[in-house]
């Protein structure tokens, strides 16, 4: 690893986790945090959970676990040109998802809504339930026992009521101060690594054409670009030619923006990057197309007839199994019947959150589809 600026998280100064370990041999404390998200069960369900399409409307649509990686490959190079910790963006990149239900953010709708007088549901919370609660791997410890450090950046947002239960790591949203720049630069790397592919997944759906996307500047302009270098280029290379040159001019002005920004506050340490304002950001000018190019997707794919059907249809498996099984929690897998008994909805909603797409459906069949014996 190149040598690590005086502003980054340094893994021999990390607040340490909250179970004591012997520190690891061969590896820092991030690599720990990184290797144990990749090896866990809840990383693996992220290979059947999709960004906007449904599992099995396709293979060649991201899942949540290409997404990750995509995240975690853009935060990596932009974090080695800031003098960062390449293992910290690592670990929170791929740990950032973890606690996403099935079927995207019509999932989180709809379990958030059942358990809105429980005490709600939000995926960032659910992520990091996942790696101190729910994960079953180590003999001393519940979950991953991952650094503090990772621990924050996962939890990318915070209502002070949650954050008043969480101790240490919620503490920022009540002092109002900055997670390490690691955190803030994995929480960019997602913006611009789903915004991007969401335009070519779109595009390879046929929810979106390529002449309508020419309403946002940003495609419109790279669109050009590559239909003057290469006049002849059709199909997915001139898709693929045009969405890598968008990434190329996000990272680009994201890495040149957070420079400036960083001379200009001369954060000496980690804890002199917290009082700060945040320092990794793009430049006004590129913010404003980054902006228009999410109002575009909103609008034109996330609203599209054929994705509200698909949400419609999310959300009533998912209210109908956590009625069905807070109902009766005997139909439940003994692990979580255990845990029923002391919160019967927190229970219910981290076994369906936990769910994957093709799970998910398998599960309301078997619950609800007349003429199936349950198995």
């Amino acid at each position: 690893m190149a040598e690590l600026a005086p502003y980054a998280a340094h893994p021999d100064r990390s607040r340490g986790r909250r179970h004591p370990e012997p520190p690891p041999v061969g590896r820092s404390e991030y690599q720990r945090d990184r290797d144990r998200i990749v090896h866990s069960t809840a990383f693996r369900r992220l290979e059947y959970k999709t960004q906007v399409f449904v599992n099995h409307e396709g293979d060649l649509f991201r899942t949540r676990l290409t997404h990750s990686l995509e995240v975690a490959q853009i935060g990596r190079s932009i974090a080695r040109n800031l003098g960062l910790n390449e293992d910290l963006v690592e670990a929170v990149a791929l740990a950032h998802d973890l606690g996403h239900t099935p079927f995207g953010h019509a999932g989180q709708e709809a379990l958030n809504s059942a358990m809105k007088d429980h005490g709600g549901f939000e995926h960032n919370l659910q992520s990091l339930r996942v790696v101190d609660l729910l994960e079953e791997r180590y003999a001393e410890f519940d979950g991953l026992n991952l650094t503090f450090e990772t621990r924050e950046g996962i939890l990318k947002h915070c209502s002070p009521q949650n954050a008043l239960l969480l101790g240490d790591v919620g503490a920022r949203f009540l002092d109002g101060k900055q997670p390490s720049l690691e955190a803030q630069l994995a929480n960019l790397a997602d913006e611009i690594a789903y915004n991007n592919h969401d335009v070519d997944d779109g595009l390879r759906s046929g929810l979106l054409e390529l002449e309508q996307l020419r309403q946002v500047r940003m495609f419109a302009n790279h669109l050009d670009e590559v239909r003057r270098a290469y006049p002849a280029l059709t199909g997915r290379r001139l898709i693929h030619e045009t969405v890598r040159r968008m990434i190329n001019t996000l990272v680009t002005d994201l890495t040149r923006q957070s420079q400036a920004l960083i001379a200009k506050h001369r954060p000496a340490s980690l804890d002199e990057v917290r009082e700060c304002p945040p320092l990794i950001a793009f430049s006004p000018e590129v913010a404003e197309l980054q902006w228009e190019l999410k109002h575009f997707l909103r609008t034109h794919l996330y609203q599209h007839y054929r994705v509200a059907r698909m949400t419609a249809k999310a959300k009533r498996i998912i209210l109908d199994l956590f009625q069905a099984f807070v109902n009766e929690p005997r139909m439940l897998p003994p692990q979580f019947q255990e845990k029923a008994q002391r919160d019967r909805h927190r229970a219910v909603a981290d076994y369906i959150a936990g769910m994957t797409d093709r799970f998910a459906i398998r599960e309301h069949q078997r619950l609800f589809a007349v003429g199936e014996l349950p198995t």
